[in-house]
């Protein structure tokens, strides 16, 4: 019932800026938690950031702490990830996720995913 696209990802070098973007087509945005997971070449799926459905409460794993910011515009019903002083590491598929509460988010225990967007971090 909810469709997730993100867009945004790309080549980039270490230490440079990116944003990642996830639209949800979807009436009830407001409902859900939403999150970011990566999954690294040759490793599993791990939870990156997720925002609650006021985006008053956020989190993140500890890696990406202090360089990443996740928010929300309800507007535009699209969930944002400023990706800053990126690190060769965080070269990832990036999937947008929509669940319930942030704690059901962060175990990847989502309603919704979106399909992925490629973001490469040269050295």
């Amino acid at each position: 019932q909810v469709q997730l696209e993100e867009s945004g990802g790309g080549l980039v070098q270490a230490g440079e800026s990116l944003r990642l973007s996830c639209a949800a087509a979807t009436r009830t945005f407001n409902w859900f938690t939403m999150g970011w997971f990566r999954q690294a070449p040759g490793k599993e799926r791990e939870f990156v950031a997720a925002i609650g459905r006021t985006g008053g409460i956020t989190d993140y794993t500890a890696s990406v702490k202090g360089r990443f910011t996740v928010s929300r515009d309800s507007a535009k019903k699209t969930v944002y990830l400023q990706m800053s002083s990126l690190k060769p590491d965080d070269t990832a598929v990036y999937y947008c996720a929509a669940g319930p509460r942030i704690e059901d988010v962060r175990a990847g225990e989502v309603d919704y995913w979106g399909k992925g967007t490629l973001v490469t971090v040269s050295s």
